[in-house]
């Protein structure tokens, strides 16, 4: 199959266990782009990934970058409206169920099951995102005591990163 078709069916099928965001399944998209498909290394993942993120705009740039890293500008679009396409159908559908059955116990319910499944996607993410440098023990160590700090004060992440990346820089990691 050509490549321009992987990355669509790709990333059409993920976009529908995304639940929470695209940051919710970046371990999916890892397995897929690292392991399986061979397009980028684990240290190509973790560039593109923290670039995504530093740039300015929504959290699925992560799609767009692996696309333009795959195939260029064309594996950049396909990439995305593979990913924006089935989960924009979807969030419609499950809207105007929403509207019609929000508020029985089953609705509630499903509701309520699909947060800890989101927590959980995330946490993955990180821990993944944390060893994917070639200084794994260092990267966990750090999301570790950056975590510990946020849900323990009101520090903003952005000073933690910033100690984060000067250590980095000291320790030449």
């Amino acid at each position: 199959m050509p490549v321009l078709a992987q990355l669509f069916w790709q990333f059409a099928f993920l976009s529908l266990m995304a639940i929470g965001g695209a940051n919710s399944i970046i371990a999916e998209i890892h397995r897929q782009v690292v392991d399986v498909q061979h397009w980028l290394s684990a240290q190509q993942f973790a560039a593109v990934f923290a670039l995504a993120q530093a740039a300015p705009g929504p959290n699925v740039l992560v799609v767009s970058l692996i696309g333009w890293e795959v195939a260029g500008l064309a594996g950049a679009l396909v990439a995305t409206v593979g990913m924006c396409g089935p989960s924009c159908v979807l969030a419609y559908l499950a809207y105007r169920g929403w509207a019609r059955y929000g508020t029985r116990p089953w609705a509630v319910a499903i509701q309520a099951g699909l947060t800890p499944i989101t927590v959980g996607l995330l946490f993955s993410t990180g821990l993944l995102l944390a060893t994917g440098g070639d200084n794994a023990w260092a990267g966990v160590a750090i999301a570790g005591f950056t975590a510990a700090v946020v849900l323990k004060s009101r520090i903003t992440p952005l000073w933690l990163l910033a100690g984060a990346a000067l250590v980095g820089i000291a320790a030449g990691l």
